[in-house]
């Protein structure tokens, strides 16, 4: 684009499984005066093919390529990010003049993840550090990784946030989300009867109302 447009803008990370939330997201942001971009996080949707994993580098480089651009085309930026997305961000855009921030079943606490990860998997800390990597159903352990998150604890977000939780959420606690939502002044919705994947039928209802008055 070679000039500049004037609106504002959302950006929108998403897992293969939430592909279909962009057009839905898009459409209500659209009737509410914002352009959005929406992009596939590394090796998910129409890049699961490109030999790319999907750690913590790859993620902070791919949203930080997206930040140059956005910031060349548009005035005011949004973000809108769902589960691993969230937790990318996080690191990628701490220090961003970003207007508002929409998390969906947010990653906030990745020790706590991959903690759960070793319990559920029957892998040590020990086990992970001798192999340094160990491929589970949900995904690949990485002992380089997993120093990343404990030395790199998010500390700073001083973003105006809104946050969906689903309190059927096993990735994250209720307690991690309410400490991470007081900390930060972020705005905080529970749905009782909500997974992770937010894919009920009643969930749509849930997702569209709190991304109305969200916006």
């Amino acid at each position: 684009m070679g000039q500049r447009i004037r609106k504002n803008i959302y950006l929108c990370s998403w897992k293969k499984r939430e592909q279909r939330r962009s057009s839905f997201f898009a459409n209500i942001a659209e009737r509410k005066g914002y352009q959005t971009i929406s992009f596939d996080l590394p090796s998910h949707g129409e890049r699961k093919n490109e030999d790319i994993e999907c750690n913590i580098w790859n993620g902070i480089h791919d949203l930080e390529c997206i930040w140059k651009y956005v910031q060349r085309n548009w005035d005011k930026t949004y973000l809108y990010a769902c589960s691993i997305g969230a937790y990318f961000s996080l690191h990628a855009y701490k220090n961003r003049n970003i207007e508002k921030c929409l998390f969906l079943s947010p990653i906030l606490d990745m020790d706590y993840l991959i903690h759960n990860m070793f319990s559920w998997f029957d892998v040590s800390e020990n086990e992970l550090k001798e192999r340094q990597k160990i491929e589970t159903p949900i995904e690949t352990l990485s002992w380089k990784y997993y120093q990343y998150v404990k030395e790199n604890p998010v500390q700073h977000w001083d973003i105006p946030t809104a946050i969906m939780y689903g309190s059927k959420d096993i990735l994250q606690s209720i307690e991690i989300v309410r400490h991470f939502s007081m900390k930060f002044n972020c705005q905080l919705y529970i749905s009782k009867e909500s997974e992770h994947s937010f894919m009920s039928d009643s969930d749509r209802k849930i997702v569209t109302d709190w991304i109305e008055g969200s916006i």
